[in-house]
């Protein structure tokens, strides 16, 4: 099982953020971004979901304020990243508040400029952090990424595991499958789930050096 980061773990760099008033309404914590401060990679997933009260420590960012900390999300791209080689990555979300959707309850995808109001946070945290690469979960997150270089993403699944160049970010981007789709996936890339997690480290080994 990978490790629970602790609350101390959390880069809160604005406390009670209300940029996005919808967000902030709809919120049960700021989704702050955890993992060691010189990490060589930074995980991005896309939002906080809303979260189960009933899980046991794994109850999601929303509840629990700390990124990637949802039983299956979270745990799972955890799980990968140390199969990969690299159980010491930073997490964080391009939008740090659980975009609640208008029936309630469900996630929706974060408005254009909520990701633009939160990207200074992640422009923050990358900056503190340092990383070589950036890891991407997913399109929406792939999308936001790729957006602090104007580039835009012409077909996600092509992208998958496919290094890129950030001018803007000074490291190499890396997107992947969400942890949430990899099962349905990662096949139509051609691999078997251990290859997948093979190659993942292979190219994580090379860019990190």
């Amino acid at each position: 099982m990978p490790r629970f980061p602790a609350a101390d773990d959390a880069l809160v760099v604005e406390p009670g953020c209300t940029r996005c008033p919808k967000l902030a309404e709809c919120r049960q914590r700021i989704s702050w971004g955890n993992g060691p401060r010189d990490a060589d990679v930074v995980v991005v997933g896309e939002a906080p979901a809303a979260g189960d009260p009933d899980a046991d420590r794994w109850q999601g960012g929303n509840l629990t304020g700390l990124a990637y900390t949802s039983q299956h999300s979270g745990r799972r791209v955890r799980d990968l990243l140390a199969a990969a080689g690299h159980p010491e990555a930073y997490y964080t979300n391009a939008v740090k508040c659980f975009p609640e959707a208008a029936e309630g309850g469900t996630n929706r995808e974060p408005a254009p400029e909520e990701l633009a109001n939160c990207r200074a946070h992640l422009d923050t945290e990358l900056a503190r952090i340092d990383p070589a690469v950036v890891v991407p979960t997913g399109k929406h997150a792939t999308e936001t990424v790729f957006a602090f270089d104007d580039r835009s993403l012409d077909g996600f699944l092509d992208s998958v595991l496919e290094p890129v160049e950030s001018p803007a970010l000074a490291c190499v981007v890396l997107p992947i499958l969400h942890p949430s789709y990899q099962d349905v996936w990662v096949s139509r890339l051609g691999y078997e789930s251990d290859e997948y997690v093979t190659a993942l480290g292979d190219e994580l080994d090379r860019l990190v050096g």
